[in-house]
């Protein structure tokens, strides 16, 4: 097959007489921003690279599209608005992607990620720039969300992130190791956000409330997806799922009274409802760090954080953690007896509070703009991945560790 060679043009027409953006603020360089992308991102340039697409040639495209979002956009304005400007300014791109048989799904979200990068480096990015030391800036993987995602984890490396679409089905997508897959489609017809958990490899477990508030179960057991089953109840929010060993469930919803309920796999059938009591204000949120743990969060009657755990003959009573929710909270565990909580706060940005195995710190402002409640999972000792809702209603995602 004749590969049709583009020969690059030896510039790009960016209007000259068009000043950088001026705030108060210093302004990046765009070799300052290539910078960053080189030494940080180099999962972007695997995704054209695969492709066929020579190095120096990815690294050309995104300093276009540096420049561009620095010299020409109104940086005020979201990636995904300053991507759709850059794609009009520049439509003979496209035809450069085309033959390299990149698919148009891929060369948006890298560009838009491109932009989302820039835009952090200025300070305008989803909340404010940089989130802390140690965390990554926020992404746009896409997608267009009507809830709040749920994430799981089934080995290293490997994350199954789910939300609801606009046809209120379920929709799944997933990084691999190497990059993120396209949205598929699972079916059902979903009143809230679904809810994620792994009980070992090559297995997850969704769950989610029905169009008659009752709980519905999938699962994928390493070759295909089962279909939705029933398993009752009355869901006054969505559910969230822990796993404290193989092949053990329990799931946590909030009832008509605004208690906490558990339903429990035991590894053969389906136990009761349990009733947990409590007053929630909010879809619960769980983890498991150990065989006899469970953990369980939610926001309570004055908007804080709410606690409840099982210590393998006991539940606790519940314990307020302050704060201000906005949302719903999302929790992980990195290692046994530690614990990080996200939540949404008054200002839409993300806050964590952690316990160290001997006390819960203080709230820690980690930025964005979030329109949903958060999810978060970690698959190594020093990996967290947390999900949200963005402002334009695509998937937004962020990560501490490697």
């Amino acid at each position: 097959m004749f590969r049709y060679r583009y020969r690059m043009p030896r510039f790009i027409p960016i209007n000259p007489y068009v000043q950088p953006n001026m705030f108060y603020r210093q302004q990046p360089s765009v070799q300052e921003v290539m910078q960053t992308l080189r030494s940080q991102h180099n999962n972007l340039y695997n995704q054209f690279e695969q492709g066929g697409m020579n190095r120096n040639l990815v690294d050309y495209i995104f300093s276009l599209v540096v420049s561009f979002t620095l010299n020409e956009a109104n940086t005020n304005q979201s990636a995904n608005k300053i991507y759709n400007q850059f794609q009009n300014r520049i439509p003979w791109l496209n035809l450069l992607f085309r033959q390299y048989n990149i698919s148009q799904n891929v060369v948006d979200r890298v560009l838009v990620r491109v932009i989302q990068i820039t835009l952090n480096a200025i300070g305008n990015g989803n909340g404010g720039g940089q989130p802390g030391q140690g965390w990554s800036d926020w992404e746009d993987l896409g997608g267009i969300l009507t809830s709040g995602p749920s994430v799981s984890s089934w080995q290293p490396n490997r994350l199954d992130v789910f939300a609801r679409g606009t046809d209120q089905s379920l929709y799944h997508i997933w990084w691999n190791g190497q990059r993120w897959s396209n949205w598929e489609s699972l079916g059902g017809t979903l009143t809230s956000s679904p809810a994620a958990v792994s009980w070992g490899p090559n297995r997850i477990d969704v769950f989610v409330r029905g169009t008659d508030d009752s709980l519905y179960h999938k699962w994928w057991n390493g070759s295909r997806w089962s279909d939705w089953e029933n398993l009752g109840g009355t869901l006054t929010s969505s559910p969230a799922a822990s796993s404290r060993r193989s092949n053990q469930l329990d799931v946590f919803v909030r009832g008509r009274n605004q208690r906490l309920y558990k339903k429990t796999w035991n590894g053969s059938r389906w136990e009761d409802w349990e009733d947990l009591g409590g007053q929630l204000t909010s879809a619960p949120a769980a983890v498991s760090w150990g065989p006899n743990r469970i953990d369980v969060f939610a926001r309570g009657q004055n908007r804080d954080l709410i606690h409840k755990w099982w210590n393998g003959s006991n539940w606790s009573n519940w314990e307020s953690l302050g704060g201000v929710l906005t949302s719903a909270p999302a929790v992980s565990s990195t290692r046994p007896n530690r614990l990080q909580v996200f939540v949404r706060g008054r200002n839409n940005e993300l806050y964590l509070k952690t316990w160290n195995g001997s006390r819960w710190s203080d709230w820690r402002n980690l930025g964005g703009s979030l329109n949903s409640e958060p999810a978060a999972v970690s698959w190594g000792p020093n990996r967290i991945d947390v999900f949200a809702r963005g402002q334009n209603r695509s998937l937004i995602h962020m990560y501490r560790g490697q």
